[in-house]
C-alpha cells in the first residue's frame, strides 16, 4: 500500500458543498463558505484526493429525538418553508429561532439536517471500523438546546452524534470542546450522564456568550464529575491556552477511559477573530489535534470523530487552521514539515485564488509570525489567573 493510500485508510473527510445552505443571511457572521476555501486548500495543497471524501446524507429525523423535542423539530420544520405561517412566525421566539444571532431561514431544517447526518455518519465510520478518524467540518453546532436554538446552532450535532455512539455502539464518549465560547449544548445533553465526559476550555462566561462553563459546571447525579470546564482570561496567549489545555485533558482521559473521543474544533480563539478576546495564534490549532490525536490512540484504539465550530475571521484563521487538522488526521507530511520549517508558505494557486475575493490578504504561511505580535501587557496577570483556574479544574478529578 502507498503512502497517500495508507493515509487515506486512517481518516475520512465528510463534506459537500450542499452544506453551505447553512446561512442565515448575507450579513451574518456564520459564514459557511469557510467550508469552500477550507476545501480548495488542501486540495491545491495536495492533501485532499477525491478518495478520502465522503458525501453526507441527511439524518433521520428519528435521530434527532434522542437530543431534540418532537415539538421543536415540528417549529423548525415549520419556519424553514418559504412562506411560514403568521401563527409560526409569531411563535418562533418561543424556540431561540427570531432572535439576531439564530433567525429562522428558508431550508433550515433541510441544511441543518444534512450537517446532522454528516456527524452521524463520522461515527458510523469509525465506530464500523471503516476509518480510525473521521473529519467533518461543517458540524460542531454545539449551542443549540433540545427546545431552543441559539448560538447561530439550530440542530446540536455534537449531541445527536454522541447519543448516536452510545445508542447504537454502547461508546464511553469523551467530548473535547475548543471553541472560544462554552459548549453548554452539549454539556447540558449529558450532564447527568456517567458515560460522557464533557470538557470545554472556553472565554470566561463572564464577558462572553453564553455566559456558561464556569469550573464549578461539574455535572449532576450520577454524571456528577463527568463535567469539566475550563474558563481563560481574555487575551490570554498561546502559551497559557496550551498549559492548560494539555494538563486538565491528559489526566481527564486517563481518569475516563473512553472508546470514542468527539472533538470540536472551533477556531475563534485566535487573535483576529472579531466575536471573542483571546489572543491565541496559529500554533495552538497545530498542536490541538496532535494532542487529540495522540489521545485517542492512547485510550481509545485511535476512534476519534472531529466536527467544526465557530471560527469568524473566514480568509486568515478557519481555512489555515481547519488544514492544519485534516493535515494531522491525515498525516500528511506537511503537519511534519512544519516542526522544521515554521515559515512554510501555503500553495501559491490558492493565494491567488482568493487574494482578489478577501477583504484582507490571506496570510502567506500556515503558522503565524508570532515573533512580530507585540505581547500582551497583562501577560503574568493572565497567566497566574488560568493557573489558579487550572488548580480549581484539577481538584475535580480524582
Amino acid at each position: 500500500m502507498g503512502a497517500k493510500e495508507a493515509m487515506n485508510a486512517n481518516a475520512i473527510f465528510i463534506y459537500d458543498e450542499k452544506e453551505t445552505a447553512y446561512r442565515f443571511n448575507d450579513s451574518h457572521p456564520f459564514n459557511q463558505q469557510r467550508l469552500v476555501v477550507t476545501t480548495d486548500l488542501l486540495r491545491k495543497a495536495g492533501a485532499l484526493p477525491d478518495s478520502a471524501v465522503t458525501v453526507p446524507t441527511a439524518v433521520e429525523e428519528t435521530r434527532l429525538l434522542a437530543v431534540h423535542s418532537a415539538e421543536y423539530i415540528a417549529a423548525v420544520k415549520a419556519l424553514s418553508l418559504e412562506s411560514p405561517s403568521e401563527e409560526w412566525v409569531q411563535r418562533a421566539g418561543q424556540y431561540g429561532l427570531d432572535t439576531e444571532d439564530t433567525p429562522f431561514f428558508r431550508g433550515m431544517h433541510e441544511s441543518t439536517s444534512l450537517l446532522v447526518g454528516g456527524s452521524l455518519q463520522a461515527v458510523d465510520a469509525v465506530m464500523s471500523g471503516k476509518t480510525l478518524h473521521a473529519l467533518h467540518l461543517g458540524g460542531g453546532l454545539h449551542h443549540a438546546m433540545p427546545s431552543k436554538g441559539a448560538g447561530f446552532c439550530v440542530y446540536n450535532d455534537a449531541s445527536v452524534a454522541i447519543a448516536h455512539a452510545k445508542q447504537t455502539y454502547g461508546a464511553r464518549v469523551l467530548y473535547i470542546d475548543t471553541d472560544v465560547h462554552h459548549g453548554d449544548g452539549v454539556q447540558f445533553s449529558f450532564y447527568t450522564d456517567p458515560d460522557v465526559f464533557t470538557f470545554s476550555i472556553h472565554e470566561t462566561g463572564k464577558y462572553l456568550f453564553p455566559g456558561t462553563g464556569s469550573v464549578a459546571e461539574r455535572g449532576a447525579g450520577e454524571g456528577f464529575g463527568a463535567a469539566m470546564n475550563l474558563p481563560l482570561e481574555p487575551y490570554t496567549e498561546d502559551a497559557s491556552w496550551l498549559e492548560c489545555f494539555e494538563t486538565v485533558l491528559a489526566k481527564a482521559a486517563a481518569q475516563f477511559k473512553p472508546d470514542l473521543i468527539v472533538s470540536q474544533h472551533g477556531r475563534d480563539a485566535h487573535a483576529f477573530d472579531p466575536l471573542a478576546h483571546i489572543h491565541c495564534s496559529m500554533e495552538i490549532y497545530r498542536t490541538i489535534p496532535r494532542f487529540i490525536h495522540r489521545l485517542a490512540h492512547q485510550y481509545c484504539g485511535g476512534r476519534w470523530v472531529a466536527i467544526g465550530g465557530g471560527g469568524y475571521d473566514v480568509w486568515r484563521v478557519v481555512p489555515r487552521a481547519w488544514s492544519l487538522l485534516w493535515l494531522e488526521m491525515s498525516d500528511h507530511p506537511i503537519i511534519r514539515a512544519l516542526g522544521a520549517t515554521p515559515d512554510l508558505t501555503s500553495p501559491e494557486d490558492w493565494l491567488a485564488h482568493w487574494r482578489p475575493l478577501s477583504p484582507v490578504p490571506p496570510p502567506s504561511t500556515w503558522l503565524d509570525p508570532v515573533h512580530t505580535w507585540e505581547p500582551m501587557p497583562r501577560r503574568k496577570e493572565i497567566t497566574e489567573s488560568n493557573r489558579r483556574m487550572l488548580e480549581l479544574a484539577m481538584l475535580y478529578l480524582p
